[in-house]
């Protein structure tokens, strides 16, 4: 059996959705023991979008929003999270290096200060998966109906599979990416077409 681990780096909202895929091992930095970093992710201008009518979860990406409204939505984003980051080391009484800032004060646990922090931050895991579930992994997430930010990632791991396993990866591309599925009901109608066309 083939297994592969990555160590990746993520936002925390793109972590949530990646880790409904529960075939793999998972081993993420804990923030109740050591002080996240102050990275958060912002998207970019054009990948924002007005919710789409049709898809309650997600964005529509062809329908981008106007620039005046999306240079508010970053500069919100990147303030919040600026802000959230800097009552988080507040809270702790702490820098990011763990060097107390006030002797005199009794900051509060690393487990309570980093639920104040926005989803966007990022976060780290070792993840250790088989090839298997992880081309079912990547079919799904490179759909165009998922999320844009887990489908960069996606895409990320299907070249390296390419580059790992080549023979999987073109066998993987004719036979579930490049493939229709039909029923049995669809394919009583294609032969019955076929058998038409025959006489």
């Amino acid at each position: 059996m083939c297994e592969i681990k990555f160590h990746i780096k993520l936002p925390i909202f793109v972590a949530r959705q990646w880790i409904r895929h529960r075939t793999a091992s998972v081993n993420e930095h804990s923030a109740r023991y050591s002080i996240l970093g102050h990275k958060f992710y912002l998207p970019e201008r054009n990948n924002l979008a007005a919710q789409c009518i049709t898809n309650k979860q997600g964005r529509c990406e062809q329908d981008p929003v106007p620039s005046e409204v999306a240079d508010k939505c970053l500069m919100i984003l990147e303030n919040d999270a600026k802000m959230c980051y800097q009552h988080y080391l507040e809270m702790m009484n702490q820098d990011e290096n763990g060097i107390v800032n006030d002797q005199n004060i009794i900051g509060i646990a690393r487990e309570l200060a980093r639920i104040n922090l926005t989803l966007n931050f990022y976060t780290e895991w070792y993840w250790k998966i088989d090839l298997h579930n992880l081309l079912h992994f990547i079919r799904l997430r490179t759909d165009s109906h998922a999320q844009y930010e887990i489908r960069m990632y996606a895409e990320k791991i299907l070249n390296i599979v390419k580059l790992w396993v080549p023979l999987v990866y073109d066998t993987f591309n004719k036979f579930k990416v490049e493939s229709v599925n039909i029923s049995k009901k669809g394919q009583s109608v294609i032969r019955k077409l076929i058998a038409r066309e025959d006489r």
